[in-house]
């Protein structure tokens, strides 16, 4: 019976963060009727990111790249126009590249634990490392919005289910495992820039879900540092 109530809270848990990505999966990116042809305030920057000639002025083919990029990340209106959530995401990509393998620089995610799972809430990574030994990643996540944000602090997984599934709208969450009441990591089949972000959980990708499902068990450390971008 314990067993039972306790996925009883959990499933409970889950009911605020599942209904939004019922949305997030069933949906795709409003298709707008034309493209724009004005130029958005962050111009130069996007055509930059998208290896287009930097001059600043929107074209035809500028804004048909731009809303390529829109519709692949769920970013709406997806009219091409660069403006600050479009920059936000390429901004954002930039500053994960720019981590390399060394992610835990700043000595932010404790050494002292073993092995622990890190989520960097301010660039949107996470990583699994034993001491200072890297042993996966890191790998971009999507974690909660603002007003459902993840957690912050040492946390331990404490439940995990390869198979869930929401009880009551009954969504796929494959391979939960749960470290925060109803917060886990699981895979998601949306873009891992799809803002503005999940309504608490980890999102990951599938291979990246499927590979901490590997490294990880029950007990293990797992610890949220930093702030979300728009939180």
């Amino acid at each position: 019976m314990g067993d039972l109530r306790r996925r009883g809270v959990v499933a409970l848990g889950v009911t605020a963060l599942v209904a939004p990505l019922t949305l997030a999966i069933g949906a795709t990116p409003a298709q707008a009727a034309s493209c724009t042809t004005s130029a958005g305030p962050y111009q130069k920057k996007v055509e930059k990111f998208l290896g287009r000639p930097v001059d600043g002025k929107q074209s035809a083919a500028d804004c048909k790249a731009v809303r390529a990029f829109q519709t692949k990340h769920g970013i709406r209106p997806n009219i091409g126009y660069a403006g600050p959530v479009t920059w936000g995401v390429m901004n954002l990509m930039n500053k994960q590249k720019a981590v390399g393998k060394n992610p835990n620089k700043a000595g932010k995610c404790p050494t002292n634990k073993g092995r622990i799972a890190c989520v960097d809430l301010t660039l949107q990574l996470s990583w699994i490392q034993d001491g200072k030994k890297l042993v996966y990643g890191p790998v971009p996540v999507r974690t909660g919005r603002n007003g459902y944000e993840t957690r912050t602090g040492l946390k331990k997984v404490y439940w995990r289910n390869k198979n869930h599934v929401s009880t009551i709208y009954d969504v796929p969450m494959p391979y939960s495992q749960f470290f925060d009441g109803g917060q886990a990591f699981h895979s998601v089949g949306v873009s891992m820039w799809n803002p503005p972000g999940s309504h608490g959980c980890v999102n990951m990708t599938g291979t990246a879900a499927k590979k901490y499902w590997s490294l990880l068990k029950k007990g293990d450390d797992v610890y949220v540092y930093g702030r979300k971008p728009g939180t």
